[in-house]
């Protein structure tokens, strides 16, 4: 099998369906990566709006707003300028290096310790709307308690033969 050319930060095995959405001022101001969860915004006009997920679902943007991969494209900035991403939902199979890779409790206090990440675990947006293994609505003390809204599956979980990419299955 050839070796998968990985320039994005989401890589698609299996397309899923997929819409152009407007993003919320919040991440037009700060950009996203490839596979980044977002959940559905208030709009006062008459598109569909996506925010960054703190959790919840809507789907995930498929290109991130200034990857290396789209320097020489016309594609390149052109995200951040118009306001429009392409939002993902339903089943896809897609290889990311867009996750969660340490623990939330490491990221709050350091030292930094890896999640584990195993064949078959089914995976959620965290706070900041990676994919994670880990229940960070239960481990911050979020007052909506547990996060059951499962995203995602693990399909190859990252090591240096796939560049530490995730490979995940999404059933949004």
């Amino acid at each position: 099998m050839p070796e998968i050319i990985r320039t994005r930060d989401c890589t698609v095995h299996f397309k899923g369906d997929a819409y152009p959405v407007s993003v919320s001022s919040i991440m037009l101001q700060n950009g996203w990566g490839g596979c980044q969860g977002v959940q559905w915004a208030d709009s006062p006009t008459d598109e569909f709006v996506v925010t960054y997920s703190d959790g919840l679902y809507g789907g995930f943007l498929l290109w991130g707003s200034n990857e290396p991969a789209d320097a020489w494209t016309a594609l390149s900035g052109n995200q951040l300028k118009y306001g429009f991403a392409i939002l993902c939902a339903g089943g896809w199979l897609t290889s990311t290096s867009n996750y969660e890779k340490y623990t939330w409790e490491s990221r709050q206090v350091g030292p930094l310790v890896p999640n584990n990440y195993v064949v078959g675990k089914r995976l959620t947006w965290s706070l900041r709307g990676l994919l994670t293994c880990q229940n960070e609505w239960f481990l911050s003390g979020d007052p909506r308690g547990s996060n059951t809204y499962y995203v995602a599956y693990v399909i190859q979980k990252p090591r240096p033969s796939n560049n530490w990419n995730l490979v995940v299955q999404t059933a949004i």
